[in-house]
C-alpha cells in the first residue's frame, strides 16, 4: 500500500509549487571486460530481468510508468494546435523543385561580398569557407569541383591509415566522388550550375540511403538484410541541386548512443581535441563538417543526435519540426526522429534545409502544418522581428550543467541579445522534466526495438555492440502499459510547452550539459556504457524529440580547455524560420572561432 501516485490534470498544476529536481542517474560506468560481463548477465534469463528491475526502480521509472495515475489521454505522435505564420519570412513551396527553394532562400541572405570571405585560416583569425565561398570560387575560376574533389579524396584516404581507426566515413568510393565532381565541373564550364549547392561536398549519415552506398547504420550486418536501390527522399532533393556526396558518415551503432563510440569501424575523434568524443549519434557528419572537409552533412536526430555532436564539435545543427522533412529511405523513423542538416554556419544550414524540406501528403493531411518558411535576413523587418522576440529561460534547468563555464557562456550570449537587439528574456517553469525523460526513453526505445526485433530474433543480436545490447535489454523490459503511460505523459508535457509558448517565442538552454568527454582507452575496442555522461549530453535536447518541436544548436564559444559550447534554441511547432533568424543573430554576436586541431582547407590546398 502507499505506492500509488495520482497526478492532477496538467491544467490544474500549481506552477508556483513546482520544484526543480536534478537528474540523478543510477547505472554503472562500464568498459572492457566489465562491459562484456555485464551484458552477459543482462542477457541471462532470470538474473538479467531482476537486475534490470532494480535499476529501473532506482531511476524511478517504475514509479513513473506503473505506480502513477496519469489523467491525460495518450498522444502517440506529436499533435499541435494551429500556428500563425511567422513574420518577415519567405514561404517555400514544398511541392516545387528543390533548386527553386534554394534560390529563394539564397535571396533571403545578406548580400555576399567576396572580399569578406576567409583569408588565411590562421589560428588567430579563423572561419570556415561557406557554401557561397565555394560557389564564388567555382564561378570565378579560382577552383573547380574536380580540383576540390582531389583534395577531399586525399584527406579521406589518409584516415584509413590511422591507428587506432578513427574513420569519418564508413562507406567511401573515390571514383564515385570523381564522377560526381566531373559532372559538376562540366556544368560550371557550360555556365549552367543547377543551384548554389552545385559542387558542394556533403556526407550522409550511415542510416540514410545514398545510392550506391549501403546503409549499415553503423552495424556490421544491416546491409545484409536491407538493400539500397535509390536515394532517400532528402538525399534525392539535394542531388537534384548538384550536391556531391562523399559517402556514408560514421555513427554510433543504430543511433543508440550519445558519444559516437563505434567499435565496429573505429570511433570518430573530435576535431578540436582528438582524445575526446564528437558526440553522437551523428558523430561522423559533425566531425567531417568541423574538420572543413565538407560544407554540410545530413544526420538523424531522435534524442539530440544532430544537436549534441554539433555542439561538441562547434558547428550548427538543425532539428526541424516532426514531419517537416520526409523520412522515406532512412533506417530511422517513428515519432521522435527526424533527418536534419549540419553545417559550419547558420546560412549554410538554411540553404541545405531549404533543399531537403517537404513531407508526405499523408503527413500534411494529418499534421496540418504551417507552410515551410525561411527568415528574410536581408530585409529591415528582420531586425524589428528580432527586437520583439521573447526568450524563455528556466534558470534552474539552464544552470544544471557539469561546469558553470557552459551556463555562464550561454548567459553571456542572452545578455548580448538583450543589449544588441532588445530581445526580452522571461523566466519560465517547465514541470515534470524527469517524467519527460522517461517518456522519451520509452518512446524511442519501443520504436527502435520494433524496428530491430525481427533481425535480433533472426540471430543478429550477438553481432551488435555491447552498449547497443544493453539498450535493447532495457527496451525489451518495457511493457505495453509502460508505452501507453509514456504517451499519456507526452500529451501532458505537450500541454505545458504549448502554454509556455503562449508567452514566449523561443526557449533557450545550453545544448549539452557538458563539453566533449574524454574517450577512455579501455572503450576503444569494445565500447562503453556511461549513463551519467549520457544524462549530461541529453539533458536539454530530448524535449524537442518527444514533442516534435524545431530546435537548433549554434556555437557560442569555448570552455577553458578550448572545447566548443553550444546554445540551443527551441521553437514553436513549424517555427524553423524564427529559430534560424535568432541563430543567425547569435552567430553574429559570437564571431570568434578557433581553428580545430584537425582542420583541412580543401578549397585552397
Amino acid at each position: 500500500m502507499g505506492k500509488k501516485r495520482v497526478m492532477v490534470p496538467a491544467e490544474d498544476l500549481d506552477l508556483s509549487a513546482v520544484k526543480y529536481e536534478q537528474e540523478d542517474v543510477h547505472a554503472p560506468h562500464l568498459t572492457g571486460f566489465g562491459l562484456k560481463f555485464f551484458v552477459g548477465i543482462f542477457e541471462t534469463p532470470g538474473i538479467g530481468p531482476l537486475i534490470m528491475s532494480v535499476l529501473k526502480k532506482q531511476n524511478k521509472m517504475v514509479e513513473m510508468l506503473q505506480n502513477t495515475v496519469i489523467p491525460e489521454e495518450a498522444m502517440f505522435k506529436p499533435e499541435f494546435p494551429p500556428q500563425e505564420l511567422e513574420p518577415a519570412v519567405v514561404i517555400l513551396d514544398e511541392d516545387g523543385k528543390p533548386e527553386d527553394r534554394v534560390s529563394l532562400a539564397l535571396k533571403c541572405l545578406p548580400q555576399y561580398d567576396p572580399a569578406s570571405c576567409c583569408n588565411g585560416h590562421s589560428n588567430l583569425s579563423f572561419c570556415y569557407w561557406k557554401i557561397r565561398d565555394y560557389a564564388h570560387a567555382y564561378r570565378s575560376g579560382i577552383a573547380t569541383p574536380s580540383t576540390v574533389a582531389e583534395h577531399v579524396i586525399s584527406v579521406l584516404e589518409g584516415f584509413s591509415d590511422k591507428k587506432p581507426p578513427a574513420p569519418l566515413l564508413i562507406s567511401f568510393d573515390a571514383e564515385e566522388v570523381r564522377k560526381q565532381a566531373a559532372a559538376s565541373t562540366r556544368r560550371f564550364e557550360e555556365g549552367n550550375p543547377l543551384s548554389i549547392l552545385d559542387g558542394i561536398f556533403m556526407a550522409i549519415k550511415d542510416d540514410i540511403d545514398c545510392y550506391p552506398h549501403p546503409s549499415k547504420g553503423g552495424t556490421t550486418w544491416m546491409h545484409e538484410v536491407r538493400s539500397v536501390d535509390e536515394d532517400a527522399v532528402s538525399v534525392s532533393r539535394l542531388r537534384s541541386c548538384g550536391v556531391i556526396f562523399v559517402g556514408k558518415a560514421n555513427m554510433h551503432e543504430m543511433g543508440m548512443g550519445t558519444t559516437g563510440n563505434n567499435p565496429n569501424y573505429g570511433t570518430t575523434r573530435n576535431p578540436h581535441a582528438l582524445e575526446r568524443y564528437t558526440g553522437g549519434s551523428s558523430s561522423g557528419p559533425a566531425a567531417i563538417v568541423a574538420s572543413g572537409i565538407c560544407s554540410a552533412a545530413l544526420g538523424t536526430d531522435g534524442g539530440g543526435s544532430v544537436r549534441i555532436p554539433s555542439s561538441l564539435c562547434g558547428v550548427v545543427g538543425l532539428k526541424g519540426t516532426y514531419a517537416r522533412v520526409d523520412m522515406e529511405g532512412s533506417l530511422c523513423g517513428g515519432t521522435v526522429e527526424v533527418i536534419g542538416p549540419i553545417a559550419s554556419t547558420v546560412e549554410d544550414v538554411m540553404l541545405v534545409y531549404s533543399a531537403m524540406l517537404g513531407t508526405s501528403h499523408e503527413n500534411r493531411i494529418s499534421m496540418n502544418p504551417s507552410p515551410p518558411c525561411v527568415p528574410n535576413l536581408s530585409s529591415y523587418d528582420s531586425l524589428n522581428v528580432l527586437g520583439s522576440l521573447r526568450l524563455g529561460k528556466y534558470a534552474e534547468w539552464f544552470n544544471d550543467v557539469h561546469s558553470t563555464q557552459i551556463s555562464d557562456k550561454c548567459e553571456e550570449v542572452l545578455n548580448l541579445l538583450t543589449k544588441t537587439h532588445g530581445c526580452e528574456v522571461a523566466e519560465i517553469v517547465v514541470p515534470e522534466l524527469h517524467e519527460m525523460r522517461t517518456a522519451h526513453l520509452v518512446a524511442i526505445g519501443s520504436e527502435c526495438l520494433c524496428s530491430l526485433n525481427p533481425d535480433c530474433e533472426d540471430g543478429k543480436l550477438p553481432r551488435l555492440t555491447y552498449d547497443t545490447r544493453i539498450s535493447i535489454a532495457l527496451f525489451k523490459s518495457f511493457t505495453a502499459a509502460d508505452y501507453v503511460a509514456s504517451q499519456c505523459l507526452r500529451r501532458r508535457i505537450m500541454y505545458y510547452f504549448m502554454e509556455i509558448f503562449k508567452n514566449v517565442d523561443i526557449i533557450v538552454t545550453p545544448t549539452t550539459g557538458m563539453t566533449a568527454p574524454v574517450i577512455p582507452p579501455s572503450a576503444i575496442k569494445d565500447g562503453e556504457s556511461d549513463m551519467v555522461v549520457t544524462g549530461y549530453l541529453m539533458r536539454f535536447v530530448i524535449v524537442a524529440n518527444l514533442l516534435g518541436l524545431p530546435a537548433i544548436s549554434v556555437p557560442v564559444g569555448y570552455d577553458k580547455q578550448g572545447l566548443p559550447i553550444g546554445l540551443q534554441l527551441i521553437g514553436r511547432p513549424w517555427a524553423e524560420a524564427t529559430i534560424l533568424r535568432l541563430a543567425s543573430a547569435v552567430e553574429e554576436l559570437c564571431p570568434s572561432k578557433k581553428r580545430p586541431a584537425q582542420f583541412f582547407d580543401v578549397l585552397r590546398s
